[in-house]
């Protein structure tokens, strides 16, 4: 159910709308419930008019009265409208009476076993809707402490949605970002856009903060961005204090530019906010033996486990950057898929946020890896964001469990539809390299000796990922590995260990991005080569008895690979 509350100056005003068969969906206007049993009905009346206005006079007596003493508010009239969910079933009257009667009292309009609370009444004149109507003087006079109605009548509607078995809806937490105004919405559409100006600065002050190290120079990109407006707020010493944006060629009837603070496009781009996060990332030196891609993925690999194990101020500390690699990720990516990333970005913005306050210092290398990975050119083969994506995959499904176990549920909600993004940009762009690397599968006895080692590391998992539709890419990079100069068993071992498997659709397209990307590293040397001998003569792993496989370049059947 939800709630809308606006407050007017006219009883008669809504009344009239309230009871006029003429609107559109008005049928059968009635009361359903009131402050009293004997509140006159203009729905039943046979002089609908003159009862009406008998209504109005007794709404508004009260406020008459405060008004003869200077007391009366000045915008008296309390509206509030309670709507069903399209799936729900057709309440009666007197179930919608009883849930007027449960919103009021929880606004503070009408306290129950308040004899002196305001005078209201509740019409329905649509199945699955009601409008409470009240005025604001109590009957001593004082004005109603409704403080936070809107909070108060949803928490009051989430509780009636259980008791009465109806749709429950996702509640938020105050901490989303601003949404549109109507007059923003009409005037993007008039201009022929689907996103309002606000909507489209807080993307560009998101992908700018993403792809900035310093405050200093946030702030120069902002003003080095084609067609944003940027005006610095300092001190009297110089310093800057905040800044506000605004849209080339958006302006009011003074035909000057509409500003919006950083705070008006989201909680979290205020300056203040900004520079807390950019003081918080870890400055990447450069070096030739660590390819940044490498450093992101592996990165976004352990976010899963620092929201399973870390203080709620960590974990919310990775969301927010694991937030600004998705807001920077379309800068370095395909044409053909930046749609989709921006989509996730955007999805994703709302589940970087809640009332836990991140410790951001905890997710300084997460951020400084965003930062080195976006400084690096385009990736020209798909890999390297292939696999980035293929982390991000499940660091957002890690996210969405994280949410939801702590009951935030318009969180858990974005990170659902982000993950409807990511997968579509990730199949996209995985399907050349995974095609490339599986026309080089080696030959079948090398695949068979792969397929024992897959059985010794994961026994528990080691026929989904023979029988994987990937796993000819997984044997290529395998054998690459291996003339490397790798251990096999030990990148496996690893690719494992380093983050489990259960939310994973493809396993073998897993573990093949984790053992190309272990596969990069430098081959251990001698002396390690001994100690990790000696560390497996100390825990040695059970033999496992070899099994008869099909080759995996063999065709299956359709049957076969839904199995």
């Amino acid at each position: 159910m939800i709630a809308k509350i606006k407050n007017g100056q006219s009883t008669a005003g809504l009344l009239h709308y309230l009871f006029d068969t003429r609107k559109k969906g008005h049928t059968d206007p009635r009361l359903v419930a009131a402050w009293e049993s004997f509140a006159p009905d203009p729905g039943r009346a046979t002089d609908a008019n003159a009862t009406r206005r008998r209504l109005v006079a007794d709404l508004d007596l009260h406020v008459k009265q405060a008004d003869r003493l200077g007391r009366a508010p000045e915008r008296h009239v309390w509206h509030c409208s309670v709507r069903a969910a399209e799936t729900d079933r057709i309440l009666s009257d007197e179930e919608w009476a009883d849930i007027a009667r449960r919103v009021v009292a929880a606004t503070g309009i009408a306290p129950d076993g308040d004899s002196d609370g305001c005078r209201w009444v509740a019409v329905r004149h649509a199945p699955d809707h009601i409008h409470i109507a009240a005025t604001k003087v109590r009957a001593d006079l004082r004005t109603a402490r409704h403080w936070n109605d809107y909070l108060t009548a949803d928490r009051e509607l989430a509780t009636i949605e259980t008791e009465y078995d109806l749709f429950q809806v996702v509640r938020g937490d105050r901490t989303a970002a601003k949404r549109p105004t109507r007059a923003e919405q009409e005037k993007a559409k008039r201009a022929g856009q689907t996103r309002t100006v606000r909507e489209r600065l807080r993307t560009t002050v998101r992908t700018v903060m993403a792809a900035a190290t310093s405050t200093e120079e946030d702030i120069s990109l902002l003003q080095h961005t084609d067609h944003i407006l940027v005006d610095v707020k300092q001190f009297p010493s110089g310093d800057v204090r905040g800044y506000t944006v605004a849209l080339e060629g958006d302006t009011n009837a003074r035909q000057e530019p509409i500003w919006y603070s950083g705070s008006q496009l989201a909680p979290d781009l205020s300056l203040p906010k900004i520079r807390k996060r950019l003081d918080a990332t870890e400055p990447q030196k450069s070096t030739r033996t660590t390819n940044p891609w490498h450093q992101a993925t592996a990165a976004a690999e352990r976010i899963p486990h620092r929201l399973e194990h870390a203080e709620d101020a960590a974990a919310q500390a990775h969301l927010a950057a694991f937030g600004e690699a998705l807001d920077a990720l379309p800068l370095r990516a395909p044409q053909t898929i930046r749609p989709q990333l921006r989509q996730a970005a955007e999805a994703f913005e709302r589940a970087t946020r809640s009332h836990v306050q991140a410790e951001h210092q905890h997710a300084r290398a997460l951020r400084g890896a965003v930062r080195a990975m976006i400084r690096e050119p385009a990736p020209k083969d798909g890999a390297l964001l292939a696999m980035f994506l293929d982390a991000a995959i499940l660091a957002v499904i890690a996210a969405a469990r994280w949410h939801q176990l702590r009951h935030h549920d318009q969180q858990v909600a974005a990170a659902h539809q982000t993950l409807i993004h990511l997968q579509a940009a990730y199949e996209h762009t995985a399907v050349a390299p995974l095609t490339a690397l599986a026309q080089r599968r080696p030959p079948q006895q090398v695949v068979q000796r792969h397929i024992l080692l897959i059985h010794q590391t994961m026994a528990d998992r080691a026929k989904q990922v023979v029988k994987d539709p990937s796993f000819d890419a997984l044997t290529a990079v395998l054998a690459t590995a291996e003339k490397a100069g790798h251990d096999p068993k030990q990148l496996l071992q690893q690719a494992t260990d380093e983050r489990a498997l259960d939310d994973v659709r493809s396993p073998a397209r897993v573990l093949t991005w984790r053992v190309e990307r272990l596969s990069a590293r430098p081959v251990p040397s001698e002396r390690a080569h001994v100690a990790r001998m000696r560390s497996a003569a100390r825990w040695p792993v059970a033999p496992v008895r070899p099994t008869t496989v099909a080759p995996a370049s063999q065709p299956q059947s359709p049957q076969a690979r839904r199995r």
